[in-house]
Protein backbone atom coordinates (compact mmCIF):
# COMPACT_ATOMS: atom_id res chain seq x y z
CA UNK A 1 0.00 0.00 0.00
CA UNK A 2 1.30 3.33 -0.82
CA UNK A 3 0.12 7.12 -0.15
CA UNK A 4 -0.49 7.89 -3.95
CA UNK A 5 -2.67 4.56 -3.76
CA UNK A 6 -5.03 5.85 -0.82
CA UNK A 7 -4.92 9.73 -2.18
CA UNK A 8 -5.88 8.29 -5.68
CA UNK A 9 -9.36 6.30 -3.98
CA UNK A 10 -10.08 9.12 -1.61
CA UNK A 11 -10.23 11.45 -4.75
CA UNK A 12 -12.36 8.53 -6.53
CA UNK A 13 -14.47 8.42 -3.19
CA UNK A 14 -15.09 12.89 -3.45
CA UNK A 15 -15.87 12.12 -7.20
CA UNK A 16 -18.23 9.18 -7.65
CA UNK A 17 -20.23 10.66 -4.16
CA UNK A 18 -19.88 14.59 -6.26
CA UNK A 19 -21.54 12.59 -9.82
CA UNK A 20 -24.08 10.80 -7.73
CA UNK A 21 -25.34 13.56 -5.08
CA UNK A 22 -25.62 16.02 -8.54
CA UNK A 23 -27.94 12.80 -10.01
CA UNK A 24 -29.99 13.06 -6.59
CA UNK A 25 -30.78 16.05 -7.21
CA UNK A 26 -32.59 15.83 -10.33
CA UNK A 27 -35.17 13.38 -8.25
CA UNK A 28 -38.28 14.73 -7.08
CA UNK A 29 -39.13 14.29 -2.91
CA UNK A 30 -40.94 11.13 -4.03
CA UNK A 31 -38.25 9.44 -6.03
CA UNK A 32 -35.63 10.48 -3.51
CA UNK A 33 -37.76 9.08 -0.26
CA UNK A 34 -39.28 5.71 -2.30
CA UNK A 35 -38.75 2.93 0.21
CA UNK A 36 -36.50 0.22 -1.25
CA UNK A 37 -36.61 -1.76 1.89
CA UNK A 38 -33.31 -1.70 2.51
CA UNK A 39 -31.22 -0.92 6.01
CA UNK A 40 -31.50 2.77 4.65
CA UNK A 41 -34.52 2.59 2.73
CA UNK A 42 -33.95 5.03 -0.04
CA UNK A 43 -32.21 7.40 -2.46
CA UNK A 44 -31.49 9.91 0.55
CA UNK A 45 -30.74 7.57 3.55
CA UNK A 46 -28.19 5.20 1.63
CA UNK A 47 -26.08 8.85 0.77
CA UNK A 48 -26.73 10.10 4.31
CA UNK A 49 -25.25 6.85 5.36
CA UNK A 50 -22.39 7.54 3.71
CA UNK A 51 -21.65 11.12 4.13
CA UNK A 52 -22.09 9.67 8.22
CA UNK A 53 -19.70 7.39 7.84
CA UNK A 54 -17.37 9.28 6.09
CA UNK A 55 -17.35 12.01 8.87
CA UNK A 56 -17.47 9.72 11.35
CA UNK A 57 -13.92 7.81 10.35
CA UNK A 58 -11.94 11.17 9.41
CA UNK A 59 -13.53 12.24 12.91
CA UNK A 60 -11.77 8.66 14.71
CA UNK A 61 -8.64 9.13 12.72
CA UNK A 62 -8.63 13.12 13.63
CA UNK A 63 -9.43 11.81 17.68
CA UNK A 64 -12.87 13.73 17.32
CA UNK A 65 -15.96 11.34 16.47
CA UNK A 66 -19.50 12.87 16.22
CA UNK A 67 -21.11 12.47 19.22
CA UNK A 68 -24.33 10.80 17.04
CA UNK A 69 -23.57 8.68 13.73
CA UNK A 70 -26.57 10.66 12.02
CA UNK A 71 -28.48 13.37 13.06
CA UNK A 72 -31.66 12.79 11.19
CA UNK A 73 -33.66 16.48 11.68
CA UNK A 74 -30.05 17.70 10.34
CA UNK A 75 -28.27 15.52 7.98
CA UNK A 76 -31.53 14.14 6.53
CA UNK A 77 -31.70 16.59 3.77
CA UNK A 78 -30.38 16.58 0.08
CA UNK A 79 -29.17 20.53 0.69
CA UNK A 80 -26.34 19.15 3.34
CA UNK A 81 -25.38 16.42 1.05
CA UNK A 82 -24.70 18.75 -1.49
CA UNK A 83 -23.04 21.57 1.25
CA UNK A 84 -21.43 19.84 3.58
CA UNK A 85 -20.68 16.64 2.20
CA UNK A 86 -17.80 18.22 -0.63
CA UNK A 87 -16.27 20.36 2.37
CA UNK A 88 -16.18 17.28 4.06
CA UNK A 89 -14.78 15.59 1.42
CA UNK A 90 -12.04 18.68 1.03
CA UNK A 91 -10.74 17.77 4.49
CA UNK A 92 -10.36 14.04 3.69
CA UNK A 93 -8.30 15.47 0.90
CA UNK A 94 -6.41 18.01 3.12
CA UNK A 95 -5.58 15.36 5.82
CA UNK A 96 -4.33 12.51 2.97
CA UNK A 97 -1.90 15.42 1.88
CA UNK A 98 -0.30 15.37 4.95
CA UNK A 99 0.56 11.55 4.73
CA UNK A 100 4.07 9.46 4.53
CA UNK A 101 4.60 5.88 3.67
CA UNK A 102 4.96 5.51 7.35
CA UNK A 103 2.29 6.94 8.58
CA UNK A 104 0.25 5.32 6.66
CA UNK A 105 0.77 2.42 8.90
CA UNK A 106 -0.04 4.27 12.30
CA UNK A 107 -2.96 2.67 14.64
CA UNK A 108 -5.59 4.32 15.31
CA UNK A 109 -7.77 3.41 18.10
CA UNK A 110 -12.01 3.96 18.12
CA UNK A 111 -14.94 2.32 19.74
CA UNK A 112 -17.16 1.21 17.33
CA UNK A 113 -20.95 2.85 17.27
CA UNK A 114 -22.00 0.26 19.96
CA UNK A 115 -19.12 0.90 21.62
CA UNK A 116 -16.30 -2.07 20.93
CA UNK A 117 -13.12 -0.65 21.00
CA UNK A 118 -10.66 -1.35 17.85
CA UNK A 119 -7.78 -0.71 16.59
CA UNK A 120 -7.00 -0.63 12.58
CA UNK A 121 -3.91 0.98 10.44
CA UNK A 122 -4.91 3.81 8.86
CA UNK A 123 -4.25 2.84 5.43
CA UNK A 124 -7.23 -0.14 6.09
CA UNK A 125 -9.32 2.83 7.36
CA UNK A 126 -8.90 4.43 4.02
CA UNK A 127 -9.68 1.76 1.83
CA UNK A 128 -12.57 0.67 3.97
CA UNK A 129 -13.97 4.11 3.91
CA UNK A 130 -13.84 4.31 0.21
CA UNK A 131 -15.30 0.56 -0.46
CA UNK A 132 -18.15 1.32 1.70
CA UNK A 133 -18.74 4.23 -0.11
CA UNK A 134 -18.65 2.36 -2.99
CA UNK A 135 -21.35 -0.21 -1.74
CA UNK A 136 -23.46 2.42 -1.13
CA UNK A 137 -23.01 4.21 -4.19
CA UNK A 138 -23.74 1.19 -5.71
CA UNK A 139 -27.04 0.71 -4.09
CA UNK A 140 -28.21 4.35 -4.37
CA UNK A 141 -27.89 3.91 -8.17
CA UNK A 142 -30.14 0.48 -8.17
CA UNK A 143 -32.34 2.53 -7.15
CA UNK A 144 -32.46 4.97 -9.34
CA UNK A 145 -32.49 2.78 -12.35
CA UNK A 146 -35.33 0.86 -11.07
CA UNK A 147 -37.27 4.34 -10.72
CA UNK A 148 -36.44 4.72 -14.43
CA UNK A 149 -33.26 7.01 -14.31
CA UNK A 150 -29.89 6.19 -15.22
CA UNK A 151 -27.38 7.08 -12.66
CA UNK A 152 -24.32 8.53 -13.86
CA UNK A 153 -20.88 6.14 -14.23
CA UNK A 154 -19.06 5.58 -11.24
CA UNK A 155 -16.44 2.97 -12.04
CA UNK A 156 -12.99 3.58 -11.02
CA UNK A 157 -11.94 3.34 -15.00
CA UNK A 158 -14.44 6.31 -15.78
CA UNK A 159 -12.91 8.47 -13.04
CA UNK A 160 -9.11 7.71 -14.28
CA UNK A 161 -9.76 8.42 -17.65
CA UNK A 162 -11.84 11.99 -16.46
CA UNK A 163 -8.83 12.51 -13.99
CA UNK A 164 -5.97 11.65 -17.03
CA UNK A 165 -7.35 14.26 -19.37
Amino acid sequence: MTVDVLRHHLNYTAWASSRLVEAASALNQQELMRDFATADHNVLGTLVHVYAADRLWLGRIEGDPPARFIVPEQDMNLAVLKSDWPALLERWKHWAALLTEDSIHRDVSYKSTKGDAFVTPIWQIVLHVVNHGTHHRGQASGFMRAMGHIPPSLELTAFYREALR
